[in-house]
């Protein structure tokens, strides 16, 4: 009888573990999966749209790159009037000239990012109404400001995965970046890792593996066990023998393949050579931009979040030095990617995959246009991001950031343009423009105002920021 207790035991403890693993890594199973088979969604009528979302973490300063001041205007003698210091010349790795490119002025500190101007889209004079990097974060991420710290609502990522039905084996991947799931469908919760190693380690059956007649018996015994009458009534059994099945999928499919870096067929050494790493490297931010360009163009992946860059939180004079250097090698990373994406065919659609993917660029906030005692400069309200590929509309500036003190102003939705009656953007806007392009709607209560169809092109009447895509 002890035994027998015993065993039960053990047996629960063990359902309980796989029911609490699914609860964190939730998915369902699509058994009929083939790479780029470009499925059709839950929405056939939507476009076949593919997300990027890279972040670059800290907060980062928008002055030397997405919304720069003319240091012959802004000078150190007019401070008291404009309370905006570039102070480019403190600048370390740079002669602080603004590039000029596709009709957008950037900062000295864009890097290669300028070289894609055309497909850019930049927003600025944001507004996050926070100085917290969590708040912050979280608030370009789910598009709502959070309860305290804590994020409300899904993630952009999440809603984009769940509506567009989950055919992939890993719809929703971030790397480095939070994500959270409210109530979708458990398949479109991000599976969660801190570098391409833990992906892999997922991807791949684990060593020592047992013998496939007992596997066999494993499988069939966890099966019936979810398909007994209290099995079915446990939402969390459920959802973990989902999880199972979807983790078995993953690794009999040999996804990991596609992201192993240190293989030298000729792909992996293109990919090595196009981001700038080594064999022997496993987690940095060029890495992890190759992953996510694998991920979604081998048809792993629907959504890619990843962090591209190093810190950005700068309040010391190491903001001379490291803030415009982390930023560069983001916008590397992130240029890479669209490079990349491009040079990759949609199927037989005479496409490339950037006409395909959405990419965007966020921070929490941006940092205060005035150098601090410390040499740096400290946590702002404004912000701005960029978008490019998809139907985004390349090389347009939306909205701006004042002349005096950097502070969000309004911007007309229609024409993006400044005006005094109009919005205050705030990443809701950015994340609800994506929504509406796909036909998601109004369903993530993102609260921002409608647009009026008599204003916009056919094509582009539920657009809340119009400018922002093209027909």
């Amino acid at each position: 009888m002890k035994k027998q207790t015993k065993n039960m035991l053990g047996r629960r403890r063990f359902l309980q573990t796989l029911a609490a693993t699914g609860a964190a890594t939730s998915f369902s199973l699509w058994p009929n999966f083939t790479p780029l088979s470009h499925a059709q969604s839950h929405h056939p009528d939507a476009p076949d749209r593919y997300y990027i979302f890279c972040y670059f973490p800290g907060g980062w300063d928008v002055l030397l790159s997405l919304d720069p001041r003319d240091p012959a205007v802004f000078t150190n003698g007019n401070l008291r009037s404009t309370q905006i210091q570039p102070g480019y010349e403190l600048l370390q790795n740079t002669d602080g000239r603004l590039i000029e490119a596709g009709g957008i002025t950037f900062g000295p500190h864009i890097g290669e990012l300028a070289n894609h101007a055309n497909r850019l889209s930049v927003i600025r004079g944001m507004s996050m109404d926070t100085l917290t990097h969590e708040v912050g974060r979280r608030r370009f991420l789910t598009g709502k400001a959070p309860s305290g710290l804590q994020a409300r609502g899904s993630s952009a990522a999440t809603w984009l995965a769940s509506h567009f039905g989950g055919q992939e084996p890993i719809p929703n991947l971030a790397v480095q970046v939070e994500s959270y799931n409210k109530g979708l469908e458990t398949y479109a919760t991000a599976l969660s890792a801190n570098s391409v190693s833990d992906l892999l380690r997922a991807l791949r059956p684990a060593d020592p593996s047992v013998s496939a007649r007992v596997m066999q018996q494993l499988n069939a015994r966890l099966s019936d066990a979810a398909l007994c009458a209290r099995g079915q009534r446990s939402s969390l059994w459920q959802s973990a023998e989902a999880s199972r099945k979807k983790a078995r999928e993953m690794v009999v499919g040999n996804y990991g393949d596609a992201f192993d870096f240190r293989a030298n067929t000729l792909q992996m050494q293109s990919l090595r050579s196009r981001f700038g790493f080594n064999q022997n490297q496993t987690n940095s931010p060029e890495v992890r931009g190759a992953m996510a360009v694998q991920a979604i163009t081998t048809g792993i992946s629907r959504c890619v979040s990843l962090s591209v860059c190093g810190g950005l939180d700068t309040h010391f004079d190491d903001w001379q030095t490291n803030q415009g250097a982390n930023q560069e090698q983001g916008y590397r990373v992130v240029s890479r990617i669209i490079e990349e994406l491009e040079a990759r065919e949609y199927g037989d659609s005479g496409e490339s995959w950037l006409d395909r993917t959405v990419v965007v660029g966020f921070s929490e906030f941006t940092r205060t246009p005035l150098i601090n005692t410390r040499g740096g400069r400290d946590h702002a309200l404004m912000n701005a991001c960029f978008l490019a590929g998809g139907k985004v509309r390349g090389g347009t500036v939306i909205g701006r950031s004042s002349d005096v003190g950097m502070q969000p102003t309004t911007t007309n939705l229609y024409t993006g343009q400044f005006d005094q009656g109009g919005e205050v953007i705030r990443p809701e806007h950015v994340l609800q423009t994506l929504f509406d392009e796909v036909g998601i709607g109004e369903a993530p209560d993102l609260r921002v105002p409608e647009c009026r169809g008599d204003l916009l092109d056919p094509c582009e009447q539920q657009i809340a920021i119009p400018r922002l895509l093209r027909s």
